[in-house]
Order: C-alpha cells, then sequence, then structure tokens
C-alpha cells in the first residue's frame, strides 16, 4: 500500500499545549520535572538507571505466560517472552485503558509507536533487546469515557447498568447489539466484515472487556510482537506490596506530588492533584477509595473498616485487592516492568512531570517520557479537495474561518487590503497636527481624534470590501468547512474522536503496515498521511 507522509513540527499545528513544546524544545524551566531527553542518549542514561533497579523477570514471564495461555504466539512473541528473561532486555512501554473496540485512532497510533520505537533501537543497539508493551489499564472504571467509539461522526455507545472496574465488566447483550450496530456502518466496506468477525470472536458473551481487549490487541498486533500486560494481576500486585505499604503508613506520594505540582503549576497547568491515599479497593465490580479515619482505614462505599494491622495484613494476604491511581498506577508497571521508556500523548506527559518526585520516593526508576507519535489520515477524495482549493496540506490546521481568509486574499483579483492607504492617512494627519501645532499646541489632541475617527472609518471599510468578496467565494467556504470536518470533527484532531474501524474496513491489516511506516521512535514530529 502506497502512502505519502508528510512530517511537520508540532508547534505548525496548533494543537498542542505550551508544555508539550516547551519538552520537545528543550526548555530550562521544565527540566526539573524529569529526568532524560527523549533521544537515544536519554535511552542510553535510562538503560543505566534501570541496570541498577532488581527487576522479578521470572515473575513477569510467568505472568506473561499465564495471560497468553491457549492463544497461538507469533514468532516475535515467543522470541520477546524469552529474551525477558535475559538482564540485557527492556521494555517499550505505552498504556491505555480499555476502550471498547480500542477508542479513538490515538489508541492504535501509542501502541504502533511503541513496536516502531522497540524495532529502531534494537537495530541500532544490537547488544541489547528491546520489546514492546501495551500496559492495559483495566482497573478504570470511568465508563462514560471508555464505552463508545465514533465511526465517521456516528456515535456507538454500551448501554449498560454494570458498575466499577471497566476492565471487570462483562460483555451483555447490549453489548452483542453493539456489534451489530458497528457492523451496519462497516460491513459494506471491502474488510469490514472481517474486522466485525474480529470484534464478535473477541466480544464473547460472559466474557470481561479486559480479556476482550487483550484478545483483539493480540489479534491486530502479534505479529509486531507486542506484548499485553495486564496489571490486573495477583502475582503482579505482590511485586508492588513494599510500595502499597509505603503508600498506606506514609502517604508518600501525596506529599511528593502537591510539591511538584505546585511548582509545575507555576507556568504549566496541572493535570492530576492525587489524594491523601492514593489507593482504590478493588473487589469484584467495585473499586472504591480508601481513607484514613484516625489509625484505622475506611473504604466508605463498601462500608468497610480496617485497623493498620488488619489493613497491612490484607495486603500481604490479598494484594490483587489493591489498585493504584493515577499517582501511582505509573510507579505500579514501572516496579514490574524492565522499562526503560514510556510513550503517552501530551496529557500522559503532563501528569507524569508531576510524578518525579514520587517515583524518587518510592525508589523506582524513572523512564523516558516520548510523546506519541501523532496522525492525520487524509485519503485521496479528500487531497484532491484540497488541490482543488488551491490549499497545501499546513494550511488545513488553523480554523476555518482563519483559512478561509487566506484563500480569498490569495485567490481574489481585487485590491482588499487598505494598508497603503493607511499608511497615507497616518502621513497625512501627521502633517496636519504638525500645522496645528504651530498655530495652536491644544489643537493637536482634536486633530488626534479626527484621525482616530477617519482611521476607524478607513477599517470598517477594509472589513465590508473582504466581506463582499468572500461571498463571492461560497462554494469554496462550503468546500472547506467540509473538508475540515471530515479531518478535524469537533474542531480537534482526527485522532482524538475516530475509530480505526473505518480505515481497517477499508484497507484491512495494510493499515497498520502504513501505520508501521509512518512512525517514528524518537523524532518527534507531526504526521500528515496521504493514503
Amino acid at each position: 500500500m502506497e502512502v505519502n507522509c508528510t512530517y511537520i513540527p508540532y508547534a505548525d499545528t496548533g494543537y498542542f499545549s505550551t508544555l508539550v513544546q516547551d519538552y520537545l524544545n528543550n526548555a530550562p524551566e521544565l527540566q526539573q520535572f524529569y529526568r532524560f531527553r527523549p533521544d537515544v542518549a536519554g535511552i542510553h542514561a535510562s538503560i543505566a538507571q534501570r541496570n541498577q533497579f532488581p527487576t522479578n523477570r521470572a515473575l513477569l514471564v510467568d505472568a506473561l505466560r499465564a495471560q497468553y495461555a491457549g492463544k497461538i504466539l507469533a514468532a516475535k512473541q515467543t522470541a520477546h517472552l524469552e529474551a525477558i528473561l535475559k538482564d540485557n532486555t527492556y521494555t517499550i512501554t505505552t498504556a491505555h485503558q480499555p476502550n471498547i473496540f480500542t477508542g479513538p485512532l490515538y489508541f492504535i497510533y501509542k501502541i504502533m509507536h511503541a513496536i516502531k520505537l522497540a524495532d529502531e533501537l534494537s537495530a541500532e543497539m544490537p547488544e541489547q533487546h528491546f520489546v514492546p508493551v501495551y500496559y492495559m489499564g483495566s482497573e478504570d472504571a470511568d465508563l462514560d469515557e471508555l464505552g463508545y467509539i465514533k465511526l465517521q461522526g456516528h456515535t456507538h455507545r454500551w448501554d449498560t447498568k454494570q458498575t466499577g472496574a471497566v476492565g471487570r465488566m462483562l460483555v451483555d447483550n447490549a453489548f452483542l447489539q453493539l456489534i451489530e450496530a458497528v457492523y451496519g456502518q462497516i460491513g459494506v466496506l471491502p474488510n469490514g466484515p472481517a474486522l466485525a468477525e474480529l470484534f464478535r470472536k473477541s466480544y464473547t458473551k460472559g466474557r470481561s472487556i479486559q480479556e476482550a481487549t487483550f484478545d483483539l490487541v493480540h489479534q491486530l498486533f502479534a505479529e509486531f510482537g507486542l506484548l499485553v500486560v495486564v496489571p490486573d494481576s495477583r502475582s503482579l500486585k505482590a511485586a508492588f506490596i513494599p510500595v502499597i505499604e509505603k503508600e498506606l503508613t506514609t502517604r508518600f506520594s501525596h506529599t511528593a506530588v502537591e510539591q511538584t505540582a505546585t511548582a509545575l503549576a507555576k507556568q504549566y497547568k496541572v493535570q492530576a492533584s492525587g489524594r491523601d491515599i492514593n489507593l482504590f479497593y478493588l473487589i469484584d465490580n467495585h473499586r472504591e477509595r480508601i481513607e484514613a479515619d484516625g489509625e484505622d482505614y475506611v473504604v466508605h462505599a463498601l462500608n468497610l473498616r480496617f485497623t493498620k494491622d488488619a489493613m497491612l495484613q490484607e495486603v500481604h494476604d490479598y494484594p490483587e485487592r489493591f489498585s493504584p491511581n493515577v499517582i501511582l498506577r505509573g510507579v505500579f508497571q514501572e516496579t514490574i516492568l524492565p522499562n526503560i521508556a514510556f510513550i503517552g500523548g501530551g496529557g500522559e506527559l503532563a501528569y507524569w512531570m508531576e510524578l518525579e518526585q514520587v517515583f524518587a520516593k518510592a525508589e523506582v526508576p524513572y523512564p523516558v517520557l516520548i510523546l506519541r507519535n501523532s496522525f492525520l489520515l487524509m485519503e485521496k477524495a479528500q487531497h484532491k479537495k484540497l488541490e482543488a482549493l488551491s490549499l497545501s496540506i499546513k494550511d488545513l490546521f488553523p480554523k476555518t474561518d482563519t483559512i478561509m481568509q487566506q484563500l480569498v486574499r490569495n485567490q481574489s483579483a481585487n485590491q482588499l487590503s487598505l494598508t497603503q492607504e493607511k499608511q497615507a492617512l497616518e502621513a497625512f494627519y501627521a502633517q496636519l497636527a504638525s500645522i496645528s501645532a504651530k498655530i495652536d499646541a491644544t489643537l493637536v489632541p482634536h486633530t488626534a481624534a479626527l484621525k482616530e475617527k477617519a482611521m476607524h472609518k478607513l477599517i470598517g471599510l477594509e472589513k465590508k470590501l473582504f466581506r463582499a468578496e468572500k461571498r463571492k467565494y461560497t462554494d469554496q467556504q462550503n468546500q472547506l468547512a467540509q473538508l475540515r470536518a471530515q479531518l478535524f470533527p469537533g474542531d480537534s484532531l482526527q485522532e482524538r474522536a475516530e475509530n480505526f474501524a473505518i480505515y481497517y474496513g477499508k484497507f484491512g491489516a495494510e493499515f497498520l503496515q502504513m501505520l508501521y511506516h509512518a512512525s517514528r521512535g524518537t523524532e518527534q514530529q507531526f504526521c500528515i498521511v496521504q493514503l
């Protein structure tokens, strides 16, 4: 499948925060909030740090093998599982909740970035091995965020009454109906029926969402060697017991993140605030806050109370019942994985920068932070419309009205700017002010007022000239609005709204190969892909 890729700086898109741009530009004021730069030198430094931390590799591999039991592994996955047992193997990790049907496009982009970076580093550093990992945030309880997808602007939402951790929710009749609704939209595409069948096989009735997501991601990315980690595991949580105990007894993370967030908030938007105890109690279909009440611990939503000794005993007896929130989730991830780089979106990188001292207090390595790849997918018909409007790809990123103003100015044969006339007016009234001052200085303010009034009328005329000319471009304006609505739904980036199913339905597995080709490891630029 032939694709043309155009790469532009993130700053040129207008869709990325000041913090992201400062991070990519190595701004001095941000350097105190992370440890390593997102480049090869940073990777080497992260490896050196990781080598000082005792990762239980056998425990991780055993957990992975248990999770993959009964599944057919690709050769590259098998090799990666065996390699993790060796001290010269490191993971490249991205994390995301189990959005149904993978959610927005950037779910796919994050995973492919991890795959591409692992392959690039393996080629550049043959003495080491790098394994791409998708860490599933299956304990998240925000169904409003995870329980829907958008296909060409149409929202498909899972209408279920289940509550608690989304990963533990079960596929029900409402979900099966949702699959058929999705099929109704993608079934007409060349590869749509095959993808719908994959959805049906992954999301079978009674299966948990985390199991279904595991299976779906495995089917899509097995050949690339991706390994999926489900941290909702007794054995993996057991490795996190020291940090859980420290959090319960000292509440170290709250103090650490508060200090950093206060410093970061002086210039940037703070993402995560945290709580006094940054742990949830997870049991059955409940994920509820753990709070301190004097010397005791309480879970109000479940009407549970523990003494200090009873709570610490609970940690040892049932580590799987303790779920880190956003403040400690990354610490758990880096505890169980031999990880050296974390790939995330702008919001994720922002809250990870609040956590550097949390990692330091937990004595867990802090990885290189890498902004995930971002893409704008443009099909041939859309590119033809762009050419018909005599616009370049880069012209599409400003708001529609801004683009339209530039289009009219570029294509109109009439004079629409009165810049020279305004300059002449300035000169004329400057001369009048000079004449007035020689006769009576009190006339100078009156002359200035006349100039302001005349300039105001001239500016008004300039706007009227432009509006009158713009009305001649109604067709182009409608075409531009339609094109931007397709490429920037809701005036946001396409990847934050649309699901991958339409593109996979059109292009099949080649769509994933195309993304692999377009992805970059440590080269941080926005990519426009012409399909």
